[in-house]
């Protein structure tokens, strides 16, 4: 595992907190797939908040890395950054619920960063 991209990940999670982004998780996927190394996985309240969230993303993102391109923005139901080592996922909390990305990422090897539970004190790193 790359430490420059996870402490990335950790940059975009704290972009993502400081803008209220609630349910704030990054999933290591790079053993199960190759379009991406982490996905950072979000909730916005609203679609309005979902925009802000992906605004924010897209003026600061951490340097070194660089955005690629953007989906979904439009409807703001579910978007998703490209950043190619990492996608973020920001999602109403109706798709989120729906689409459950979190149960097709994430098992027992797989290495989950719950940063919402890590900023509150609760447990970093789900194995």
């Amino acid at each position: 595992m790359d430490i420059a991209i996870k402490e990335n990940v950790l940059k975009i999670c704290k972009l993502l907190d400081e803008k209220k982004a609630e349910e704030i998780i990054a999933v290591y996927v790079a053993d199960k797939t190759i379009i991406a190394d982490w996905f950072i996985i979000c909730s916005g309240r609203s679609n309005a908040h979902v925009k802000a969230l992906c605004d924010e993303l897209s003026e600061k993102f951490p340097e070194g890395m660089e955005l690629r391109r953007t989906e979904g923005y439009q409807e703001s139901r579910w978007v998703v950054l490209d950043f190619a080592t990492v996608l973020v996922h920001v999602f109403h909390p109706e798709e989120r619920k729906y689409y459950n990305l979190e149960r097709l990422w994430t098992g027992t090897l797989d290495e989950v960063i719950d940063y919402s539970r890590m900023i509150s004190g609760e447990s970093l790193v789900l194995s």
